[in-house]
């Protein structure tokens, strides 16, 4: 039978999507779009930092240093005040309130707000939240134009966004991009899900509302990743649902109340899942419980593992932070948690967030050649400045092998080994001993202000140590 043929239908081209034609909702938004300028008395400044660098935690990030946030700098005038901020804000309410960024209202002695129409009136600073990096403005006024407010938990990766500011004071910018990620984590904002985006905004954006299609605010521009001071196509914006809530509290009380739970916490990687006997990392690993706190009332351990917060499931640790944060004050909250590998539930009451500080410094050396490490016992002045439950030996010395694979750094104080304390050098020296080949092992570690876990393997082909005639 002779073979038909059959012509190949020509395959359907996706008709090509119009791009956004974004002249209305500028022109519709463009008048709640404020400038903003501050004086601040030399005396106020901080002349140890450099302008427009946030002070950020976590020197040993090597990224933190490109994180900046958006003021342009004047010269200095004459006289005791110099011009030293230039922002951007939006009305939100028809009298006279203002959001804006923390870092373009804070330490200012006098606001100066410019309308879409140049007229300049004072602005009063009703309160700023240096965690959110968020400040509520207010002037004097009547029926102001104002933005639309929308929903940032609605925002998806790939939608469009458009931003107005005033970088380098040039008012009324707007500029368009993508939503690049959100729930974004970053070094400056432990309560912050930033949105990235690709939107260009550089210094003097700060503070300026990021607009959905619909024309509705989805963020505050916050942040810049920068080498160069300039935009490098990385952006970053609070969440609008989250600054809401923070601008309630601040023209209700002026202050922003947070929930606390007073444990420091560690991101959980592929070595800890398995030193701890997860299935896959996740979770919040507790690496330091604060003193006089509802953790410590609660029973709280050092390497316990949150894995529930009040019923939602805690994937990463920088999420828990919020969720406490976000906790009435007074609350109880059940959490479910993995200690040393059983499941276990535990209740705390949540307290206020208040600040909390804590400190560490060298005497009789052993090395344990498994690990590759040198550890001493310590001196009685820094076992006076551990807390009371606290012992641990002193790393003096390390050479390539898998203490340092591990990450442990000279003078790091190792409270535990595989959840066992170290009271001694010569104990630390035994307990090395009976670690098991190729697994991963916890191991608890001061170092300077926190407390942290590493996860140590030693190698399938390691030799074990053998009694030797003396």
């Amino acid at each position: 039978m002779p073979l038909s043929c059959v012509a190949a239908t020509p395959a359907r081209t996706a008709e090509p999507q119009p791009l956004p034609d974004f002249r209305k909702l500028v022109k519709q938004n463009e008048a709640a779009v404020v400038n903003i300028s501050s004086t601040q008395a030399p005396s106020k400044q901080n002349t140890n930092r450099k302008p427009g660098l946030p002070d950020l935690p976590g020197k040993e990030n090597p990224y933190l240093e490109f994180f900046k946030r958006f003021f342009q700098d004047r010269p200095e005038l004459p006289g005791d005040r110099q011009s030293n901020s230039l922002g951007s804000g939006f009305v939100i309410s028809a009298d006279g309130y203002i959001l804006t960024n923390a870092h373009v209202a804070q330490d200012a002695d006098k606001i100066i707000v410019r309308l879409s129409d140049q007229r300049e009136r004072p602005a009063k600073v009703i309160g700023v939240d240096d965690l959110t990096d968020v400040a509520v403005l207010k002037i004097e006024g009547d029926n102001l134009p104002t933005v639309k407010i929308g929903d940032s938990d609605a925002l998806e990766v790939g939608e469009w966004v458009l931003a107005i500011g005033s970088p380098f004071g040039l008012e009324h910018t707007a500029t368009q991009g993508i939503v690049s990620a959100v729930g974004r984590n970053l070094p400056s904002g432990t309560y912050v899900p930033f949105i990235q985006s690709d939107v260009a905004v550089n210094p003097g954006s700060s503070g300026g509302p990021l607009f959905n299609l619909r024309g509705e605010v989805v963020g505050i521009n916050s942040q810049i990743y920068s080498s160069t001071g300039g935009y490098m196509g990385l952006s970053f914006a609070i969440p609008i649902k989250l600054a809401i809530q923070v601008v309630e509290q601040l023209k209700a009380t002026g202050e922003v109340t947070r929930g606390w739970l007073g444990v420091l916490l560690q991101a959980v990687n592929n070595d800890l899942a398995e030193a701890f006997k997860l299935d896959r990392p996740r979770g919040a690993l507790v690496a330091q419980i604060l003193p006089d706190s509802p953790a410590i009332s609660a029973g709280f351990k050092p390497g316990d593992v949150i894995l529930r917060y009040g019923g939602e499931p805690v994937e990463d640790s920088s999420q828990l932070p919020r969720m406490i944060g976000v906790t009435p004050v007074g609350k109880t909250v059940a959490m479910s948690i993995l200690r040393n590998g059983e499941p276990l539930e535990i209740k705390a009451t949540i307290a206020r967030l208040e600040t909390v500080e804590d400190p560490v410094t060298t005497m009789d050396e052993h090395s344990e050649p498994r690990l590759s490490i040198t550890v001493a016992d310590l001196s009685n002045e820094q076992r006076r400045m551990l807390s009371a439950d606290e012992q641990g030996v002193l790393v003096t010395a390390l050479d390539a092998g898998p203490a340092a694979n591990a990450g442990l750094y000279p003078d790091d104080i190792i409270l535990q080994i595989n959840h066992i304390p170290v009271k001694s050098a010569n104990q630390f020296v035994e307990l090395a001993k009976e670690l098991p080949k190729g697994k991963a092992v916890p191991i608890w570690v001061r170092r300077e202000n926190e407390t942290l876990y590493l996860a140590v393997r030693l190698p399938d082909d390691v030799p074990t140590p053998q009694a030797v005639p003396r």
